[in-house]
């Protein structure tokens, strides 16, 4: 059976892939300075370093939380590569809440997830209104596993308004075929414990949304958590996986819309 590598990498497939992240983290930069008193960083929900997030706060009074959680295989990044995306929801009224998390090898994907549990319990403990929750690629993965039965208290999870996977990774069970697998550690049943479409179909509306240029394993990946859940599905004609978020940028983009709602 061939291993998987190729079907899953993303920046081999993409037109100057290598200038996105130093990109990604000098506009970054450039925003949480601009925004000054409005950008309250390093906020810590866990014991380790990593495990801590940015609030970005709106001009006004917040009309609710959006919480984004980063990609990179569950391998690299970190909170401070993605503060731009924030301008959207920001210029909507929303606060917007970027967590960071430990990484594989260091721990398990599992591991990973509860922590982002922790987080948005941190966020959720700090902030008033609803809670939406967007996550990119890996990122995608965790917020759709926040819908899991008892992932969050029903407290928190009463307030969630809208959950939005972006090219997400919903099966991790064709990861096992992959040499990142010697990094995640996972075998069979843990991949098959952690992947979303395993899960019960969630009662918060969800919209699973990817770039039509993506791999095709991305396209397909979105597509079995939309069958899964009966999930809205948005495909957007000539977008990648490194460009797809840029929408979260523009206030007026319907990615921004579904994320903040009026109501």
């Amino acid at each position: 059976m061939p291993d998987l590598d190729d079907a899953y990498a993303n920046g081999a497939y993409i037109d100057g892939a290598a200038d996105y992240p130093p990109r990604w983290s000098q506009r970054a930069e450039a925003f949480r300075t601009a925004l000054g008193a409005r950008a309250t960083l390093g906020v810590s929900y866990g014991p380790s370093a990593r495990m801590a997030f940015d609030l970005f706060l709106p001009e006004t009074e917040a009309r609710g939380t959006l919480i984004f959680v980063h990609g990179g295989y569950w391998l690299k990044f970190d909170r401070s590569y993605w503060s731009h995306f924030a301008s959207g929801a920001l210029a909507r009224g929303w606060a917007v809440a970027m967590p960071s998390y430990d990484l594989c090898p260091d721990i398990r994907i599992a591991g990973i997830t509860q922590q982002i549990a922790q987080a948005v319990t941190r966020i959720a403990d700090t902030t008033t209104g609803p809670i939406s929750l967007a996550g990119h690629s890996a990122g995608g993965h965790l917020v759709a596993r926040m819908l899991a039965p008892g992932m969050l208290h029903e407290t928190i999870h009463a307030r969630l308004a809208r959950v939005m996977p972006i090219s997400p990774v919903t099966d991790l069970e064709p990861l096992l075929r992959t040499s990142m697998n010697a990094d995640f550690g996972l075998d069979t049943a843990m991949a098959r414990a952690e992947s979303p479409v395993h899960q019960p179909r969630p009662d918060v509306p969800v919209t699973v949304w990817v770039g039509a240029s993506e791999r095709p394993a991305f396209l397909d990946q979105a597509q079995w958590l939309a069958e899964a859940w009966g999930a809205a599905h948005v495909i957007t004609p000539g977008e990648h996986h490194f460009n797809v978020i840029d929408a979260l940028e523009d206030a007026d983009s319907e990615m921004v819309k579904r994320l903040t709602p009026d109501t």
